[in-house]
């Protein structure tokens, strides 16, 4: 059977389900004969039924995370993955109801190492009753083919496979996927929805669109027996694995109104106002996220003024007295106990400075809001892994005058913490015994009064 041709950096896969989500049935047609077909996860040749070249027959061995091709490789490639064992070594799915499977692509997807031009195509074949969920961009209305890129591979995305609850809602003209899993405990599907909806609604207002024209948010209700905290939402984080993808962990006992006043969807869905940024200056996405998830909580008033400053001022404090022989760098960089608050503040510590910098010498014609939004424009969402020195540097070539590098410089890799102390007393933001006030007599009130302002969707002030 000859190979049908393909655009150049084309890889096409057909993928087929069965009803009973027992298997996957995968064939993959490449642009040229391949000899490197590997899967990312360790475990993936576990779930690997068999594998042959769809040309000639030929069988196929596996070796550890790669199927052995001849020496001139293989055009076609056909396999199949046993779909309920890989279901059951995902924990989460022992916690979900059965009509719902989740098995990340890194264990059923085998393919050849992509290339910055390169993309696999991805068309699905289902059974009438059972819906997919990918996090990769949908090339038709349908949702029956996809699209997948190079991406950062932060983490490892889930791929949903039977009955569950999916919307799309459209927020600033970006087009965001809702999924809910479906739990042994009722869960209103569209009480989620509102909420996810409101959340990515807040984040609009920084500069007016969603950050990404086309991301995934998947809801796993798993119960307050499991939750370790007193939030309704114990759990949120951003994968960037062939997209975007929010998941987010609920306990769908709680009342509606406590999901509106976390700020968990809030801080995840801000992470996506930048790229991945490398694990040794993860401080600076978590704390972006951190002094985003407040000021816009604010801005969409469901905090207000005070509640925000004594958020801001409360978690400066915890990042203060978090492992302070530490720079920001090497809290990030892992292996010291303690420094969790030291990464997620000192980020948030620099995106104050930076913005009250920005709006106080440009007579408010600059802000870091506007600095993001040029960003978005140019380079989001990003294919890439980014260093914090290359983000920063980005920032300032938006700038007449530059800021982040030197902010960077000065403080990412020296120990303690951005002291913000003498910044907050300029803003009117006064400190006693731990409790803030507002001073509207304060030098730079007019600038604290603009970061926190309540503000609409259209990212008007009214």
């Amino acid at each position: 059977m000859a190979t049908p041709s393909l655009p150049a950096a084309v890889y096409d896969y057909h993928i087929a389900v069965d009803a009973s989500l027992s298997r996957l049935e995968v064939t993959a047609r490449f642009r040229a004969p391949v000899t490197d077909i590997t899967a990312r996860s360790a475990d993936a040749a576990k779930f690997l039924l068999e594998a042959q070249d769809c040309v000639d027959g030929r069988k196929l061995r596996v070796r550890s995370r790669r199927i052995m091709t001849p020496g001139d490789g293989v055009s076609c490639l056909s396999y199949t993955v046993d779909l309920q064992k890989a279901a059951k070594a995902e924990r989460r799915n022992q916690l979900l109801h059965s009509s719902n499977v989740i098995a990340s692509p890194t264990v059923w997807m085998w393919r050849p190492r992509l290339g910055g031009d390169d993309e696999v195509r991805v068309t699905f074949a289902l059974p009438d009753d059972v819906q997919i969920s990918v996090p990769w961009r949908p090339m038709q209305s349908d949702e029956s083919v996809y699209q997948l890129t190079a991406s950062p591979q932060s983490g490892s995305a889930v791929a949903i496979f039977g009955r569950f609850d999916s919307s799309v809602a459209t927020i600033a003209g970006a087009r965001l996927r809702i999924d809910t899993l479906r739990s042994w405990q009722r869960v209103d599907a569209d009480a989620v929805v509102d909420w996810v909806r409101e959340a990515a609604n807040n984040v609009t207002l920084t500069y007016g669109r969603f950050p990404n024209p086309a991301a995934r948010v998947v809801v796993f209700p798993i119960g307050s027996s499991r939750s370790r905290s007193d939030s309704p939402v114990y759990f949120g984080r951003v994968v960037r694995d062939g997209g975007e993808t929010v998941e987010l962990l609920i306990d769908p006992d709680e009342p509606t109104e406590a999901f509106y006043d976390d700020w968990t969807a809030t801080h995840e869905l801000s992470h996506m106002m930048l790229p991945f940024v490398h694990s040794e200056q993860r401080w600076l996405s978590e704390g972006f996220a951190q002094y985003y998830q407040n000021v816009l909580l604010a801005r969409a008033g469901r905090y207000t003024q005070l509640d925000a400053w004594q958020k801001l001022h409360d978690g400066f404090e915890r990042g203060r007295s978090s492992v302070p022989r530490l720079s920001p760098n090497q809290a990030a960089g892992g292996g010291e106990r303690n420094s969790r608050m030291k990464v997620y503040w000192s980020g948030a510590a620099l995106a104050l400075m930076a913005d009250v910098e920005l709006r106080r010498r440009s007579n408010g014609a600059e802000s870091l809001d506007a600095v993001l939004g040029q960003f978005q424009r140019c380079c989001l969402p990003s294919q890439q892994s980014w260093t914090g020195e290359e983000l920063f540097a980005a920032f300032d070539s938006f700038l007449q005058e530059p800021l982040f590098m030197n902010l960077y410089r000065l403080h990412a890799d020296s120990a303690g913490f951005p002291d913000v102390r003498p910044l907050l007393q300029r803003l009117g933001v006064v400190v006693e015994q731990g409790e803030v006030s507002l001073d509207d007599d304060a030098e730079l009130v007019e600038i604290r009064a603009a970061l926190t302002a309540r503000r609409y969707t259209d990212g008007s002030d009214r």
